[in-house]
Protein backbone atom coordinates (compact mmCIF):
# COMPACT_ATOMS: atom_id res chain seq x y z
CA UNK A 1 0.00 0.00 0.00
CA UNK A 2 1.20 3.51 -0.91
CA UNK A 3 0.61 6.71 0.67
CA UNK A 4 1.57 10.32 0.57
CA UNK A 5 2.45 12.73 2.87
CA UNK A 6 1.14 16.31 3.30
CA UNK A 7 3.12 19.67 3.54
CA UNK A 8 2.53 19.70 7.02
CA UNK A 9 3.83 15.82 7.72
CA UNK A 10 0.68 14.42 7.45
CA UNK A 11 -0.37 10.48 6.56
CA UNK A 12 -3.30 8.98 5.50
CA UNK A 13 -3.25 5.67 6.96
CA UNK A 14 -5.35 2.92 4.42
CA UNK A 15 -8.93 2.53 5.96
CA UNK A 16 -7.98 -1.51 5.39
CA UNK A 17 -5.27 -1.15 7.92
CA UNK A 18 -7.16 1.48 10.14
CA UNK A 19 -10.07 -1.64 10.27
CA UNK A 20 -7.01 -4.40 10.56
CA UNK A 21 -5.17 -2.90 13.43
CA UNK A 22 -8.37 -1.60 15.31
CA UNK A 23 -7.22 2.56 14.70
CA UNK A 24 -10.09 4.84 15.09
CA UNK A 25 -10.74 8.90 15.73
CA UNK A 26 -8.18 9.55 18.20
CA UNK A 27 -6.06 6.49 18.65
CA UNK A 28 -2.96 7.16 20.05
CA UNK A 29 -0.15 5.68 17.90
CA UNK A 30 3.66 5.51 18.58
CA UNK A 31 6.01 6.29 15.92
CA UNK A 32 9.39 4.39 16.26
CA UNK A 33 12.54 5.46 14.35
CA UNK A 34 14.53 2.14 13.96
CA UNK A 35 17.78 3.76 11.58
CA UNK A 36 15.99 2.05 8.46
CA UNK A 37 12.33 2.75 9.00
CA UNK A 38 9.52 4.10 10.54
CA UNK A 39 7.53 2.00 12.82
CA UNK A 40 3.96 3.30 13.57
CA UNK A 41 2.19 1.03 16.50
CA UNK A 42 -1.39 2.61 17.30
CA UNK A 43 -1.78 2.36 21.65
CA UNK A 44 -5.73 0.18 21.02
CA UNK A 45 -6.93 -2.32 23.40
CA UNK A 46 -5.74 -5.28 21.60
CA UNK A 47 -2.29 -3.63 21.88
CA UNK A 48 -2.54 -2.97 25.96
CA UNK A 49 -4.10 -6.54 26.40
CA UNK A 50 -1.16 -7.91 24.74
CA UNK A 51 1.08 -6.49 27.03
CA UNK A 52 -0.67 -7.11 30.15
CA UNK A 53 1.87 -9.44 32.54
CA UNK A 54 4.67 -8.74 30.11
CA UNK A 55 6.86 -7.52 33.16
CA UNK A 56 5.85 -11.24 35.76
CA UNK A 57 8.58 -12.00 37.13
CA UNK A 58 10.05 -8.23 38.31
CA UNK A 59 8.43 -6.05 40.40
CA UNK A 60 7.42 -2.84 37.64
CA UNK A 61 6.70 -0.23 40.80
CA UNK A 62 9.75 -1.53 42.75
CA UNK A 63 11.93 -0.48 38.90
CA UNK A 64 10.35 2.84 38.55
CA UNK A 65 10.93 3.68 42.33
CA UNK A 66 14.71 2.72 41.99
CA UNK A 67 14.64 4.75 38.92
CA UNK A 68 13.26 7.67 40.24
CA UNK A 69 15.52 8.04 43.37
CA UNK A 70 18.44 7.76 40.98
CA UNK A 71 17.10 10.65 38.94
CA UNK A 72 16.25 12.25 42.43
CA UNK A 73 20.00 11.64 43.07
CA UNK A 74 21.38 12.86 40.17
CA UNK A 75 19.50 16.14 40.63
CA UNK A 76 20.83 16.50 43.72
CA UNK A 77 24.16 16.51 42.62
CA UNK A 78 24.24 19.04 39.74
CA UNK A 79 22.88 21.39 42.69
CA UNK A 80 25.75 21.07 44.57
Amino acid sequence: METRATSKGQIVIPAALRRKYGIKNGTKIIVNDTGESIELKPITEQYLKKLQGSLKGGSALKVLMDERRKDREREDKKRK
